[in-house]
């Protein structure tokens, strides 16, 4: 990253550190704050693995529904985007599983893909195809959604995305961000947030363009608004109004990251393969 505006974000001295390795496909990265540790899903392998800095890495769920986005909810319970289950799971104090959605409008999702909780308990996720063959897909589109927990209602927010993937709020959850990984688009869309939950005011908030292999992913915001998308060549840091702030490289193609540590500085990056981690100079949004 060379962008002098910017330069409180990545300190000199901050540096990539490869967590772990050996895996398939690692997605959906959430640090525990109470216990420590970081959860993370290895989508191919049907597990969600658990590292923590005493015991490294161990395996939490198998199987995991080939999960693939994780987060938790505000009773700390895990919310899981099960791929290949093509359904939104949780997971309960004492381990049992409750679905939350497996099918819309009597159809069945197609493969809900990444998840966000809203401070009043709403849950947001993305519903792409990649899991399914156009065969399997039931739906005639590739919805964003969300769901209160409370009265189990569904609301379909946007059904006009080609590939809806990474999704989050802004610090102060006025503004949604939800990625389009399309070849064709290969961008970020901002929405206003509205009482009630629903979206208006839809708008490109940012393109990514570039030689090197990977479209726009999953992604997480820190303190200041500043958003850190997952796409080619590494992390995208963009400002709150859509400016192209810099690039934290990685050696793999990263698919998500999230925020953690005591201090919640270190950005934990999921890759490919590996997992990473690297301490910046802001906070980010604590999810636990």
């Amino acid at each position: 990253m060379n962008n002098p505006h910017i330069a409180h974000i990545l300190p000199e001295d901050s540096e990539l550190e490869r967590l772990a390795t050996g895996f398939q496909f690692t997605e959906g990265p959430v640090w525990n704050a109470s216990g420590g540790f970081l959860l993370f899903s290895d989508i191919r392998a049907n597990r969600i693995y658990k590292w923590s800095p005493t015991n490294g890495v161990t395996i939490f769920r198998e199987p995991s529904g080939n999960s693939n986005g994780l987060t938790y909810d505000k009773e700390m319970r895990l919310i899981i985007c099960e791929h290949s289950n093509r359904r939104l799971t949780r997971m309960e104090k004492d381990d049992a599983s409750t679905v939350l959605i497996e099918r819309f409008r009597n159809k069945r999702l197609n493969s809900p893909n990444d998840v966000v909780v809203k401070s009043n308990g709403m849950i947001y996720f993305t519903d792409p195809p990649y899991c399914i063959t156009p065969e399997e897909q039931e739906l005639s589109f590739q919805g964003v959604y969300f769901i209160d927990p409370k009265n189990k209602k569904v609301i379909l927010l946007k059904d006009d995305f080609d590939r809806p993937n990474g999704i989050s709020f802004s610090p102060d959850e006025t503004v949604l961000y939800i990625a389009d990984s399309s070849i064709k688009r290969r961008h970020i869309r901002a929405f206003d947030v509205k009482s009630d939950g629903t979206i208006r005011n839809n708008r490109v908030f940012s393109e990514i363009r570039s030689d090197l292999p990977g479209n726009p992913d999953g992604m997480k915001v820190d303190i200041e608004g500043n958003l850190y998308v997952a796409a080619a060549g590494g992390l995208w840091v963009f400002s709150k109004n859509g400016d192209h702030l810099g690039t934290i490289r990685t050696p793999e193609q990263p698919a998500n990251c999230a925020w953690g540590d005591t201090d919640w500085k270190s950005l934990f990056i999921t890759a490919r393969t590996s997992v990473y981690r690297i301490k910046l100079g802001v906070s980010g949004i604590k999810t636990s």
